[in-house]
C-alpha cells in the first residue's frame, strides 16, 4: 500500500469547509445535519442506562462490526454483546472528530470509564432514513475496549 501526503486545500476541496476538525473542538461537515444530530444523540445515549433510546437509532436490519470477532452481528448480538456488557462501565464520551460525506460518518471519540481509565476509539456509522444501519468499529490500543478495560486490563 502506498501512503499519500494530502494538504489541508486538497482536503477542504475535496470534502467541504468543516472535513477538517481542528484540536480545540469537534468538526462535522456541512451535509447531513440529521447525521449529525443522531451522532451526538448517539453517543450521549451511551452516558444512560436506557436501552430503548439507543434500539431507537438503529435500523431492524442493523449490523456491528469489530476487531473483536463481531462480524456483522445483529442488532439483538449487538444489545446483548456490546451494550448490555459494557454500559454500567461507560462514564462519558466525548467526541474529538467527525467526518461525514453522504450517508457515512468517521467518528473518532475519547470514552472515560467509571472506573478511571480512557481509551480512543474511530468508528465508520452509516445512516439510512435517520437511522444507523451499521457500525464498523477501529479499537484504539491493544485491550483498551470498554471490556478490556473494565476488566482492569491496561487502558
Amino acid at each position: 500500500m502506498t501512503g499519500m501526503a494530502m494538504s489541508r486545500r486538497y482536503l477542504l476541496a475535496a470534502g467541504g469547509a468543516g472535513v477538517l476538525a481542528g484540536a480545540s473542538g469537534v468538526a462535522c461537515t456541512g451535509r447531513g445535519t440529521s447525521n449529525e444530530d443522531t451522532i451526538r444523540r448517539w453517543y450521549a445515549a451511551w452516558q444512560q442506562p436506557a436501552w430503548d433510546p439507543v434500539g431507537s437509532m438503529l435500523t431492524d436490519d442493523f449490523t456491528f462490526t469489530s476487531a473483536a470477532g463481531d462480524d456483522h452481528i445483529s442488532k439483538s448480538t449487538f444489545k446483548t454483546r456490546c451494550w448490555e456488557s459494557n454500559i454500567n462501565f461507560i462514564g462519558g464520551i466525548e467526541l474529538e472528530q467527525v467526518f461525514g460525506n453522504g450517508n457515512q460518518a468517521l467518528v473518532k471519540y475519547l470514552c472515560r470509564t467509571k472506573n478511571g481509565k480512557s481509551f480512543r476509539n474511530v468508528e465508520l456509522l452509516t445512516f439510512r432514513d435517520k437511522q444507523i444501519s451499521s457500525i464498523e468499529c477501529y479499537f484504539g490500543e491493544q485491550n483498551s475496549f470498554p471490556s478490556a478495560v473494565s476488566a482492569g486490563q491496561k487502558g
